[in-house]
């Protein structure tokens, strides 16, 4: 026997093996891998599809989530344009306040000016009509000090009241 040149009947036998072996792949073997190779098939395609949804999901959520914040971000201008609003009709109400509240004060002020004024101008009046009670008091005692001088003080008021002398 040789190695470069077989018999024929180990061809023979080779062939009914092999012959064998491919009809047992065939009967067996091919439609377990096929319908595995099928499965993966349906799984790969099937997920492609499912990441294709998956993308368009995400990019619907990515525009809801911008008109999200789209919305949100006026509503934050409207909250501030309002807070704005508010705020300057405070500091106004405050200002009118605080004016109104000013002039009252300045008001009272005036009054009680006034009336310091007044009760001053009494005080000098009544001061001076003591100083000048008292200097005539002086005058008066100094010239009348003698009978004669009294005597003649009285006459003459009672001429100038026109009273007649006893």
């Amino acid at each position: 026997m040789s190695l470069l040149t077989p018999e024929l009947g180990l061809l023979f036998w080779m062939l009914v093996a092999f012959g064998a072996v491919v009809f047992v792949l065939v009967k067996f073997g091919f439609p377990i891998i096929l319908s595995g190779v099928e499965k993966r098939k349906n799984y790969i395609d099937e997920s492609l599809l499912i990441a294709k949804q998956a993308r368009e999901e995400l990019a619907r959520v990515k525009a809801d989530s911008q008109a999200l914040i789209d919305q949100t971000r006026r509503e934050q201008s409207e909250i501030l344009a309002e807070a704005a609003k508010s705020r300057d009709m405070i500091i106004g109400g405050a200002k009118e306040k605080a004016t109104e509240e000013a002039a009252k004060i300045m008001e009272a002020a005036r009054e009680q000016i006034a009336l310091e004024k007044e009760d001053a101008i009494r005080q000098i009046r009544r001061e001076v009509a003591t100083l000048s009670v008292e200097i005539s008091e002086k005058v008066l005692r100094e010239k009348l000090d003698r009978k004669n001088s009294q005597m003649d003080m009285i006459d003459r008021l009672l001429d100038e009241i026109n009273i007649p002398k006893s």
